[in-house]
């Protein structure tokens, strides 16, 4: 029964960390990324549709993200969900495909970013304390039923505790790696 708690509560907790890599990869360092505009939703024949399922997306030079749709007729709705997106980028249109060309991070901008970053990281740090909670409260009430006796209880908040401070130093990590990037000029 504990090792059931401990292996969700671990799967949980990777997960959360699996969506900050993916938040993280997400945010404009000092090379062109597709994971910038990947998850972009496009509304597409009414539909919300992320773009990387409409579109190739590629990196054809160091600033330069090019999406070249499946489907010629979604240039434009691709077009204004850029537009509309936070990204701070002016899509060029060139036929059929969308350049995108990355200006130079000012040095206000990496700021911003980073100070974005540090609200993501205590974001998911605030998830992780939450599983932990959620899984403390499951060994609480097997040991009120007599399910795991207190002793046992005990062991697996202990455990518990382990994986969470795990996850914490790992996201912890991720973010001094982003920083870093984010800051590199």
């Amino acid at each position: 029964m504990i090792n059931d708690i401990l292996n969700e509560t671990k799967s949980k907790m990777q997960s959360t960390v699996n969506v900050l890599k993916d938040d993280l990869q997400g945010m404009r360092g000092n090379r062109a990324s597709t994971s910038l505009v990947d998850r972009l939703r496009v509304e597409y024949y009414g539909q919300e549709t992320e773009l990387r399922q409409l579109a190739n997306i590629s990196t054809p030079e160091a600033m330069q993200i090019l999406i070249r749709p499946y489907d010629t007729s979604a240039v434009s709705a691709i077009e204004r969900a850029i537009q509309q997106s936070d990204l701070g980028i002016n899509p060029n249109v060139d036929g059929s495909s969308i350049r995108l060309n990355m200006p130079a991070l000012t040095r206000e901008r990496r700021q911003e970013l980073v100070r974005l970053v540090g609200k993501r990281l205590e974001e998911a740090k605030v998830a992780i304390r939450n599983i932990r909670r959620s899984a403390n409260q499951d060994l609480a009430e097997f040991e009120s039923e007599k399910m795991i006796s207190e002793d046992e209880k005990r062991r697996g908040e202990d455990e518990v505790q382990k994986l969470t401070d795990e996850q914490i130093k790992l996201i912890e990590e991720l973010g001094k790696q982003k920083e870093a990037d984010l800051m590199e000029v």
